[in-house]
């Protein structure tokens, strides 16, 4: 049984208790008052009938109202019989665990697309069963075990175990069919957790969203301290408010002129004395602690700054998120300070990708209009990776679009080809820049170019520069 069920059951005696002796402790005394001190024999007549019949109203009334205040303040989630939310949160206070583990279910939504909430709930339970189980099997003491909503659960422990990422590891191997259904999951530990519980479950998301943008050259770890965590996220504030960013410049040829007129931004943070901190890092906590409008607009600003000390005819192309686009005050500043440095608006390109389509796709779009009557062009990153890239193609007419990596990486293989030209054709059809990055070969500038590629980016293009050899090769 769950120790949730177990402590869910206690809870409702302990209850019970509370509830029944002191109707017990009523009845007897008003027994005792009406008929034992009152007379000697107990006749029972109309006055005495309405009483007892009162007294057992009020009885079962009082027993009721406190079982529906019990169900209302239940420690369960009822889908999975676990802890429910905020019933784990007051377990971690209480016990205060030295390790956490978020432990995702990712596919959850598309199966509950296609199987119907029924089966959800049904795989939700029998997940949360088999982790009991398993860390009931492999971990000494009590494990709580609690549902945070849709297909996240979050795991305690006491200590901190050395084999936990193992045994979530072996967990996810043995039941990725559970009911004839394949599951996706994904997990993150924290060891040497603090006090703010609350805060840590928040980070452990970061880490899933940091392993998720890791490349097969650069995986993020599963298991962190809680301290260097903590550490981390005020290394990422502090460098965001000091404007310490580090701006790589990756070339980008154009194949009609075989000449260098644009470069593609890569940017990281450079804390002092820390290592660079990659995107897929800092980004997941720029995002969560609500400092995207103002890391955007810092980058912005960095990149306008720049813009004058270039040949004129260089451009420069940068990823901004939709939602700092989709903010009025940062449209504002944006456009204030591009007219302030009096810069041609056509030398900056920003890059966009999402995976999912917009909600209010007509007010979005609105908003992507209101750049380019600015002359800000536009451009689709990974274009071709999602749906979203194409729906937006229907309502809007973009200036560039950039290939995904895969077709540009995989130019051997047929049916990746014949999509790719497809693509190339279209773009060309609107009238569409077209570019194409990771171009490492001659072979694969060879077949893009012949395909009509307006631009190239790639270690077979160029090296990318900082910022200061940069300029200087501008200014020489």
């Amino acid at each position: 049984m769950l120790l949730s069920e177990l402590q869910e059951r206690e809870r409702r005696f302990k209850l019970a208790l509370r509830a029944g002796i002191p109707i017990l402790l009523l009845i007897s005394l008003v027994l005792y008052s009406t008929f034992f001190k009152a007379q000697a024999v107990l006749e029972f007549t109309l006055e005495t009938g309405v009483l007892m019949a009162a007294l057992l109203f009020i009885t079962v009334y009082f027993i009721y109202f406190l079982m529906a205040l019990s169900a209302e303040e239940t420690l369960i989630d009822q889908t999975t019989q676990g802890f429910n939310q905020k019933a784990f949160v007051e377990r971690l206070e209480k016990r205060k665990p030295k390790t956490l583990a978020l432990f995702i279910i990712k596919n959850l939504s598309l199966i509950g697309q296609h199987y119907g909430d029924a089966e959800v709930d049904r795989i939700l339970y029998t997940v949360m069963q088999k982790l009991n189980r398993t860390f009931h099997e492999k971990v000494k003491g009590d494990t709580l075990i609690g549902r945070r909503y849709g297909a996240e659960f979050i795991i305690a422990l006491n200590e901190n175990n050395e084999n936990l990422e193992e045994i979530l590891r072996t967990f996810a191997k043995e039941n990725s069919e559970i009911h004839a259904i394949e599951l996706d999951y994904q997990f993150a530990v924290v060891t040497n957790t603090g006090k703010d519980f609350r805060q840590i479950v928040f980070q452990l998301k970061d880490m899933l969203s940091m392993q998720r943008g890791a490349n097969k050259k650069g995986k993020t770890s599963v298991t962190q301290n809680a301290k260097e965590v903590v550490a981390l996220e005020k290394t990422i504030v502090d460098a965001i408010k000091k404007d310490r960013l580090a701006l790589n410049f990756r070339p980008l040829l154009c194949t009609h002129t075989q000449v260098v007129e644009m470069y593609e931004i890569a940017v990281k943070l450079t804390p002092h004395l820390h290592d660079s901190i990659l995107p897929r890092v800092y980004l997941p906590v720029v995002n969560r602690l609500g400092l995207g409008v103002e890391y955007d607009l810092a980058l912005v600003k960095h990149i306008i700054d720049i813009l004058p000390l270039l040949d004129e005819r260089i451009s420069l192309s940068f990823n901004l998120s939709p939602f700092s686009l989709r903010n009025p005050e940062f449209q504002k500043v944006f456009f204030a300070y591009m007219k302030e440095k009096k810069v041609e608006p056509l030398r900056l390109v920003i890059q966009l990708y999402e995976r999912k389509t917009h909600h209010n796709i007509g007010g979005y779009l609105k908003t992507l209009n209101a750049f380019r009557a600015k002359g800000v062009r536009i451009c689709i990153d990974n274009f071709g990776s999602s749906s979203a890239s194409m729906e937006y193609m229907k309502h809007f007419k973009f200036d560039m679009v950039q290939f995904d990596r895969d077709y540009v990486t995989h130019l051997e293989d047929t049916t990746r080809y014949a999509m790719f030209e497809s693509l190339c054709k279209m773009s060309k059809d609107l009238h569409i820049v077209t570019v194409a990055k990771w171009v490492d070969t001659p072979q694969q500038k060879e077949k893009l170019t012949h395909l009509g590629i307006d631009y190239l980016q790639g270690f077979g293009i160029g090296e990318p520069l900082d910022e200061q050899s940069l300029i200087t090769k501008y200014n020489e």
